[in-house]
């Protein structure tokens, strides 16, 4: 894309990289910084624009990385500032962006700020985070809940009073009604700014503000599955006062003015919200100058189905028309789409390249996590093996986010799939990753890697496909179908979510135009069409 387009994003693909699985390059089996730069031609390859790298800052990693210590500093489990400077140049050279994953609404317990705080009510950091005293029994001031299970309240027995964590225990949440959080956060942000990346993902970015008032959560009649499991009590309230507050909104845009000063960069927010208010914030969150994208939850969740997504994209436009999503199949914290999304007895392989497809050409902008473009499917990992506290806490309920984390697998023939080679790896990589290896498919013409490929490159060259406008059609429960139109250009796009085959002709497309990811152009087609079973196909027309 064009360095002088400052909405760059908007026709761009995004490549999610959870760095400890990505590429060890110290071979002591977790992936660093230098693992990402010595990658780069395999990201350029994949044609996609910016690369969002999952928290990397000093932290004593309870969380993984999303329990910060010190926001300006790179962990040196993942390498070191200079090699950070490093991956920004090499980056930027083969035209591939950066954006880093700030987590602001919480820090590590180790975070100085906090150490003070909990040792000393009169610190200068105290109003920095949320203390409440008890209630008169003792209990916790309300009813909230951490998402990683029990009270969202703990109790620092130094000032006798609960600290609030929204996750871990160890993740005591900031206090953004204080102004010299915001202040941080900003600085923070400026920081980054300067070292050259090109945005951020927000982390949970309508948590950073809750109720002063400390109301207690409203039972839920809407549990949103796409969030929590069965087991977790998270899901019974409507978080109306823990997360969701409307003086987010001031903080935005204190953050879009910021953003303002260099031009081109992105913000991408994301908001872990129930589907019935998602696009409500979606809306309000990237309305004027405020965030550049938001990260939908709606197809990490919910049924592979026609009717679920067509609901799900015409809910999109109905209530934020003005907005520019950002979607995706999968992430760090979800199970692998080639898992979540297959019926029985179809291949992992036919389902990457489906997903893929609807993905690279829905209106917004798609977000791909590492190994979707393989089409890796989840792990089950052993529970002496789990590493994710939210699993250890849910077992055997629910197993955690290890399965979709574990290392990419680069070279089938090497020990460790040459993502680490004098170590073992941190999570363990099976056998049928082995065979989906980027070196087994680099030699396959037909394979996810190079059909994935194949589709970026024509989304690129589709500017219809990029910034187009989109109309969903109406549709049977087999097929999903939507319009995306620029310029007097459209592509129909139709994807054959069943294990039926699907006629055409009922369209009147006895010939057509079309583009299905075999070849790596568009093809004339002689009637009648026929898309099969799980499969799809892309018909472009221009007056």
């Amino acid at each position: 894309m064009s360095q002088e387009n400052p909405d760059w994003w908007r026709g761009g693909a995004i490549y999610q990289i959870y760095p400890r699985s990505f590429s060890d390059s110290r071979q002591r089996g977790w992936g660093d910084l230098n693992g990402i730069r010595r990658r780069l031609p395999y990201l350029a390859s994949l044609g996609v624009d910016v690369v969002w790298v999952c928290p990397f800052f000093k932290s004593p990693m309870e969380d993984f990385g999303y329990d910060v210590e010190d926001h300006r500093r790179v962990d040196p489990m993942f390498g070191t500032d200079e090699e950070f400077d490093l991956l920004i140049a090499e980056a930027q050279s083969m035209n591939i962006k950066i954006m880093v994953d700030l987590v602001l609404s919480h820090v590590a317990k180790s975070h100085r700020w906090f150490q003070d705080a909990s040792k000393n009510p009169d610190s200068e950091y105290s109003d920095c985070f949320v203390w409440a005293d008890a209630k008169p029994d003792g209990s916790p001031p309300n009813n909230w809940l951490s998402i990683f299970g029990g009270s969202a309240w703990a109790w620092n027995s130094v000032r006798c009073q609960y600290y609030l964590h929204n996750f871990l225990v160890s993740q005591p949440d900031l206090n953004f009604h204080d102004p010299r959080v915001r202040a941080e956060a900003l600085s923070i942000a400026r920081f980054w700014l300067e070292r050259g990346v090109s945005g951020f993902r927000l982390d949970t970015v309508n948590f950073y503000f809750h109720d002063r008032e400390l109301r207690d959560n409203p039972a839920t009649d809407h549990r949103d599955e796409a969030l929590t499991k069965d087991s977790n009590p998270y899901g019974f309230q409507d978080h109306i006062y823990d997360k969701n507050r409307p003086e987010v909104l001031s903080f935005l845009s204190e953050l879009g003015a910021l953003m303002r000063e260099y031009p081109g960069t992105v913000t991408l927010g994301e908001i872990g919200s129930i589907r019935k208010r998602s696009w409500s914030l979606i809306r309000d969150y990237t309305d004027g100058d405020r965030l550049s994208l938001c990260y939908t939850f709606d197809l990490l969740g919910g049924t592979f189905s026609a009717p679920y997504i067509r609901d799900t994209l015409r809910r999109s436009l109905r209530e934020a028309p003005n907005a520019w999503p950002c979607w995706a199949y999968a992430n760090h914290d979800v199970e692998r789409s080639a898992t979540r999304l297959a019926p029985d007895g179809v291949a992992p392989d036919t389902i990457a390249r489906l997903s893929n497809s609807l993905l690279l050409s829905l209106r917004g902008t798609p977000c791909i996590y590492q190994g979707e473009e393989l089409g890796l499917e989840e792990v089950s990992v052993p529970f002496e093996q789990l590493q994710d506290p939210y699993g250890v806490e849910f077992w055997p309920d629910y197993v955690g986010r290890d399965g979709c984390r574990t290392p990419m697998p680069w070279e089938h023939a090497k020990p460790g799939c040459g993502f680490t080679s004098d170590a073992e790896p941190w999570l363990p990589i099976p056998e049928a990753h082995r065979q989906r290896a980027v070196s087994v498919q680099e030699e396959d013409p037909d394979s996810p890697l190079n059909h994935f490929r194949r589709v970026v490159a024509m989304r690129r060259r589709e500017p219809a496909l990029q910034i187009g406008d989109m109309s969903v059609l109406d549709g049977s429960d087999q097929l999903l179908s939507y319009v995306r139109s620029h310029e007097g250009v459209s592509v129909c796009c139709y994807f054959n979510l069943s294990g039926e085959s699907v006629s055409l002709t009922h369209l009147g497309l006895e010939a057509a135009v079309i583009f299905d990811g075999r070849l790596d152009d568009w093809r004339q087609e002689a009637g009648p069409l026929t898309i099969e079973p799980w499969s799809w196909v892309w018909v472009r027309s221009a007056q």
